[in-house]
């Protein structure tokens, strides 16, 4: 069966994320078309990027890269959750983007973000990474705003108009996900 993991993209402390990837995960759940995974970077703390140069898929130095490698790895695609910081995404989701490439892979991605606009300009870079980790990412994208999505900015009450964008996107991401599994085979019958 596809398995999409859920990315929860902020460690700091009162995160909003932790509700809005909660709140994906539980409509996800309710699906029969994949497995679905929180994966929370909180329980994966990578140190700013101490591996030598990325070596070839599964050839790493240090446990903990070898963990976070063998979790993404277990993967046919992912929703990314993430906050806008400074017109981007957060440090912590960048570093362990940037820890590995190969398990990235060939991969399809979506993105739900939150942020005085929604997030947007964090998807914006994030779109740009994932072209060059050969990600396909999906066109529907769920932007959540701490003004109208956020009680006093922090206690997450979503609209129901936002379920249909959440089931469009995570309808899109296992549709690619499953389009791109024969090239992920290749790729992996050949290291």
């Amino acid at each position: 069966m596809t398995r999409i993991g859920i990315i929860l993209g902020s460690t700091r402390p009162n995160r909003n994320g932790e509700q809005v990837a909660r709140w994906v995960h539980d409509i996800a759940a309710r699906r029969t078309d994949a497995e679905y995974e929180l994966v929370d970077l909180r329980d994966y703390p990578l140190p700013h990027l101490d591996e030598p140069t990325p070596p070839s898929m599964g050839q790493y130095e240090n446990e903990h890269t070898k963990e976070w490698a063998a979790k993404i790895a277990s993967f046919d695609g992912f929703v990314v959750v993430t906050p806008e910081y400074n017109h981007s995404t957060s440090g912590v989701l960048k570093n362990a983007i940037d820890y590995l490439y190969a398990e990235w892979n060939n991969k399809a991605i979506g993105f739900v973000s939150y942020g005085s606009v929604g997030g947007a300009r964090a998807v914006e870079h994030l779109r740009l990474i994932a072209g060059e980790l050969q990600m396909a990412d999906v066109r529907q994208q769920v932007a959540l705003s701490l003004i109208t999505e956020f009680e006093n900015f922090s206690v997450f009450k979503p609209g129901e108009y936002n379920l249909p964008a959440v089931t469009t996107l995570l309808d899109q991401v296992v549709s690619w996900s499953e389009a791109l599994a024969p090239l992920r085979g290749r790729v992996h019958a050949s290291v």
